[in-house]
């Protein structure tokens, strides 16, 4: 096959996929490099195989492009298609499988609709007219290998090709050379690979009785993988613990570490927890990607009246801004965006975290270290004599720190940190009970910031509906739209959001602004409920009020909002 160079018929996918950030000079130099020294694919299988770009980013490029259909694995037959004079070889290299035929027309999925010749042979070859749709690179050769092979998965595959002696478990040695083996390698990368291509946050591998699970946490939901062999488990183990700098003969006590690799073009952090279990030890890795952190208030969910009281907030000079919600609620992603929004050249920033996610250019970040002293209290201490305007905790976990940041409010500097609380008011009970003085309390604290993460409806295939009158009575729809049809709507599923309707998240929020009457309430020792009525009767909205809106915006679905607010 003729080299095909990138600018000859590529210009328009390339300026596409640099304006998404998918793709840099450099990256593009590379693969010139690469074409010129008789590398024979095309550009965007090369940008694949390179891990440059994933399949999902230059199918959806090609989509949006040439507006022809991104279909999914699911779409595509078990069965051959394709007549038998189009040979198996023909579309293994060129990367095309059949989807359906009439007696004029032949539909077929490629990864390239860019390229001419294979519609041309095609269509000389059978005398059908060619209809193209687009999929993605491993979709097509797993559909391929149905049609023609054995029907197996890339991890089928490895499995065939793996042999184990379970009994050589205990054998560390051998453990370890294992671990540096190519299937053991191979499959750990395929985790790796799909969760990274999924956009997932977090990757938990589960040892049982006669089986190894793997899931992936995708828009907080966790969701079924091919998994490794039960018999590699072991192995599986001991490379992820390998790569994180863990102590492999270490399986009865829990251990932390972190691992930086590139991944389809990605610079990624993965930070690795092992805990030991009945059946093994169980390893959740979660993924922080620098390029897809989402810092912006209007993306992640503030509009109207939050982003205007918070950004008010964040401009006065002194003070606490709490943050509150359980594990995985977005509350770091929400204090980086503030501190972005803080980060001028007037004002010195600090932070203090454990562990630190994402840097920020011109923010000094402080990594806690307990096991050598070093504490949220401990480098708090020595913070606030380095002349800091903004200092930032990663949580206040304790009486110490929680004293510490009030003392730093109280000498004019701004202080922003997470706590473990359901709603906001809970936020102020909760440091009560850690023993913070209540004249403290409500002296330091500005706001309090709850948030929830929903799932926002993919906007490919959301489909719109009228609200029944009982869904409208029962959720009191009314009172935030007294006129007209109420339209709510509805999860599909679709190719662009792997068939769950979703795709990305947002925040649901309530603020609650402190006021005379919420301090009066504080002196007195006020139950969280009673705080809580308070601050809406002066016109707090709750979360589940603003899921509500969110819903009638079309953003969200009602069942989003029920499942993650306490109203459900």
């Amino acid at each position: 096959m003729d080299i095909i160079e990138p600018a000859d018929v590529y210009d328009d996918f390339i300026d596409q996929l640099k304006q998404n950030g998918h793709l840099s000079d450099n990256d593009l130099n590379k693969v010139k490099r690469l074409q010129n020294a008789g590398q024979d694919d095309v550009l965007p299988i090369m940008l694949i195989r390179l891990g440059i770009c994933s399949e999902q980013d230059i199918a959806n490029t090609f989509s949006m492009l040439t507006h022809i259909e991104h279909i999914a694995a699911d779409r595509m037959p078990n069965e051959a298609i394709l007549p038998d004079l189009v040979s198996f070889r023909f579309l293994k290299q060129y990367h095309l499988v059949g989807i359906a035929k009439n007696e004029k027309e032949l539909i077929i999925a490629v990864v390239d609709p860019l390229d001419d010749y294979v519609v041309h042979a095609l269509k000389l070859a059978t005398g059908h007219n060619i209809v193209l749709k687009i999929g993605c690179l491993s979709d097509i050769d797993s559909a391929l290998e149905h049609q023609y092979g054995q029907g197996k998965s890339e991890m089928d595959k490895l499995k065939d090709n793996f042999s184990f002696d379970e009994d050589s478990n205990d054998d560390l040695e051998h453990l370890k050379d294992l671990a540096s083996e190519a299937p053991i390698i191979k499959m750990v990368n395929l985790i790796l690979q799909k969760a990274v291509e999924n956009l997932a946050s977090d990757i938990h591998i589960e040892p049982f009785e006669g089986s190894l699970k793997v899931r992936l946490r995708i828009d907080g939901v966790l969701h079924d993988i091919d998994s490794p062999p039960v018999a590699s488990t072991a192995a599986v183990l001991s490379r992820i613990k390998i790569m994180a700098k863990l102590n492999i003969a270490e399986r009865r006590l829990p251990q932390d570490g972190r691992i930086k690799l590139q991944i389809i073009g990605k610079e990624l952090d993965l930070r690795v927890s092992t805990i030991p279990t009945l059946f093994g030890e169980s390893v959740v890795i979660r993924l922080l990607d620098q390029d897809n952190a989402v810092l912006d208030f209007a993306r992640l969910g503030f509009v109207g009246k939050h982003a205007h009281q918070f950004m008010d907030l964040l401009t006065r000079p002194h003070g606490i801004i709490l943050i509150t919600g359980p594990t995985g609620s977005g509350k770091s992603t929400t204090l980086y965006a503030a501190l972005k929004s803080l980060n001028t050249s007037e004002r010195k920033i600090i932070t203090v975290e454990d562990p630190v996610e994402y840097q920020l250019e011109g923010i000094n970040q402080i990594q806690a270290k307990p096991q050598i002293g070093l504490t949220f209290a401990s480098a708090l201490r020595s913070i606030v004599r380095q002349d800091p305007d903004v200092i930032m905790i990663g949580e206040m976990r304790d009486l110490e720190t929680a004293k510490i940041a009030v003392q730093s409010a109280l000498t004019g500097h701004l202080v922003l940190s997470t706590l473990h609380t359901n709603d906001a008011a809970a936020g102020i009970t909760r440091l009560q009970d850690m023993g913070l003085e209540d004249y403290l309390l409500s002296s330091t604290i500005n706001g309090i910031l709850a948030q929830r993460l929903v799932r926002m409806l993919c906007v490919h295939c959301k489909q719109a509906e009228l609200a029944s009158q009982i869904v409208i009575d029962d959720l009191h729809l009314r009172d935030w739209q007294p006129d007209g049809e109420i339209v709510l709507h509805k999860a599909i599923g679709c190719s662009a959001c792997n068939r769950t309707g979703y795709k990305g998240r947002l925040a649901i929020l309530e603020l609650l602004l402190m006021s005379d009457a919420i301090r009066k309430q504080i002196m007195q020792h006020e139950e969280a409920f009673n705080i809580h009525q308070l601050a809406i009767s002066e016109g707090m909205t709750t979360m589940y009020e603003d899921g509500i809106l969110k819903a009638l915006q079309g953003l969200t679905s009602i069942e989003e909002v029920m499942r993650v607010t306490n109203e459900a």
